[in-house]
């Protein structure tokens, strides 16, 4: 299994997906070739960062039902169609579903080295606010209720006073609580916990 960035390349020309292959590791980018959209779907790593290069037109399964098919199973790969001239109405339906770009036949190589840099670099993002996110429910979950309770407190500006007060309990009993939820959320100060409960709530 690799979590390296991977551009999906799904073309059922050998030569055109050949080409693909090399102009995409021409720029260091990892590149998985398949001459179907099935063959894709059966090796397919859900957990690797990326992009899909995808011809409309197929045998088979066709990139519109692979775009869909993606969608049925949660697979948020930023999506490039890979259009012939009479297929531009068809790829503007694939944009309308979610695709990021489409590229006509034949394509400027720079163009389409730009757009998979582009669409990777937003699949990389996009990975990344979710492992934060991830990583910040399972912070959020180790706390115990009375932590959750002193913790919403301190992000609304309490004291250690006002949360006693508030909570009915001992200022020393908050400062427990609070030195547990600095450790836990691993923050280092006060001004950091804050921030890191803002701007997780935002993302």
């Amino acid at each position: 299994m690799t979590h390296e960035p991977t551009v999906y390349v799904i073309d059922d020309d050998v030569a055109v997906r050949r080409f693909l292959e090399d102009l995409i590791e021409s720029v260091s980018l990892r590149v998985e070739a398949y001459a179907s959209a099935q063959e894709f779907l059966d090796a397919f790593d859900p957990g690797a960062p990326g992009c899909v290069v995808l011809d409309i037109r197929m045998p088979g399964m066709s990139g519109l039902e692979l775009q869909r098919e993606l969608a049925e199973r949660a697979i948020s790969l930023p999506i490039i169609i890979l259009t012939g001239h009479g297929d531009v109405q068809i790829a503007v339906r694939a944009m309308r579903a979610g695709a990021v770009d489409f590229i006509e036949k034949p394509f400027n190589n720079e163009l389409l080295l730009d757009r998979v840099q582009m669409a990777v670099a937003q699949s990389v993002d996009a990975a990344n606010a979710r492992a934060k996110q991830d990583e910040f429910a399972t912070r959020m979950n180790s706390l115990t209720p009375r932590e959750h309770d002193v913790l919403d407190l301190i992000v609304m500006g309490e004291t250690n006073k006002g949360v006693a007060r508030r909570l009915g309990i001992s200022e020393k009993t908050v400062e427990v609580h609070r030195a547990r939820v600095m450790a836990k959320m691993q923050a280092k100060s006060l001004a950091d916990l804050v921030r890191i409960v803002t701007i997780s709530d935002v993302g």
